[in-house]
């Protein structure tokens, strides 16, 4: 059961920091950082000035504020939530309850598709299930010659995303789409997506760490893997000849999506693993 403990000086940024941290002390890894984050967030400072004087004072409105967004840290709202933005490959992104918060293990699908093309390389890429653009506006900003296309089935999203790229200066087409079904006759060189791969059931989605997040971009049906299926199968038939699809999945999922590949005619199939050494990304090309 989540303790306010004893309240602290209203006004003190010291006092609701040492508050914040007692509060967050058994429902966050990190209570520290989470406390100066939030302040410096609602403070319009950065860390390093909250940090630095913690002696200052702020309203009795603001301290308010502090502790109620800290209530909904303590109950496990994602932190990108509450400041309403996430970093990714080094890009600042608008994020909210309607998109999934970036995590740095996607960077890992970033990094492979870069790899494929020179960096003043001329390149036509889909993101399929763009959420708030983080993989579609990295993409962008690295390989800025390359066509960017981003679809997603959620009008609240691609509003997201198409404002953190207008925001950021990154020309991507945004397109709501379920999938490959509002794409007409385009064709790609390559295919990304960090597409739902949680098994419904798994105890996550239900009163875990993923329970804040939209359940629709996790939902990964019965085994985990119904979207992974249906974008494999769907994906040769908007891929040039040569062209390459790269998913991330779950760190169990390496075996049961190479062989979904190699079903659906796909060829030179890797697996790339991520910072903490689980498979992550798969890739296959088509002939």
């Amino acid at each position: 059961m989540i303790s306010e403990h004893v309240q602290p000086d209203p006004v003190s940024i010291g006092g609701l920091l040492d508050w914040g941290v007692r509060l967050l002390a058994s429902n966050s890894t990190s209570p520290k950082l989470d406390a100066e984050v939030l302040m410096a967030a609602l403070t319009h400072r950065s860390r390093s000035t909250v940090m630095a004087f913690p002696e200052r004072a702020i309203s009795r409105k603001l301290a308010k504020e502090f502790r109620a967004l800290m209530h909904r840290r303590a109950k496990g709202t994602p932190l990108a939530y509450l400041t309403g933005h996430k970093e990714f490959y080094s890009i600042n992104l608008r994020v909210s309850s309607d998109t999934l918060v970036p995590r740095p293990e996607t960077e890992i699908l970033v990094d492979q598709l870069l790899r494929h093309i020179a960096p003043m390389g001329v390149a036509k890429v889909l993101d399929l299930g763009t959420g708030c653009g983080a993989i579609a506006l990295a993409i962008k900003q690295q390989r800025p010659n390359t066509s960017v296309v981003a679809v997603d089935a959620s009008e609240a999203a691609l509003s997201i995303a198409s404002k953190n790229g207008s925001r950021l200066g990154l020309e991507v087409e945004w397109i709501f789409s379920s999938w490959f079904k509002a794409l007409d006759e385009q064709q790609f060189g390559f295919i990304v997506s960090n597409p739902p791969y949680v098994g419904r059931e798994d105890p996550r989605l239900i009163d875990g760490v993923l329970r804040h997040e939209p359940r629709e971009a996790l939902d990964g049906g019965m085994d985990g893997v119904a979207s992974i299926r249906e974008i494999i199968t769907g994906a040769p038939r908007v891929l040039a000849p040569g062209g390459t699809l790269l998913l991330e999945h779950g760190n169990d999922q390496k075996l049961t999506v190479s062989k979904l590949l190699r079903a659906n005619s796909f060829r030179s199939i890797e697996t790339h693993q991520d910072l903490a050494g689980h498979d992550r990304v798969t890739l296959g090309r088509v002939a």
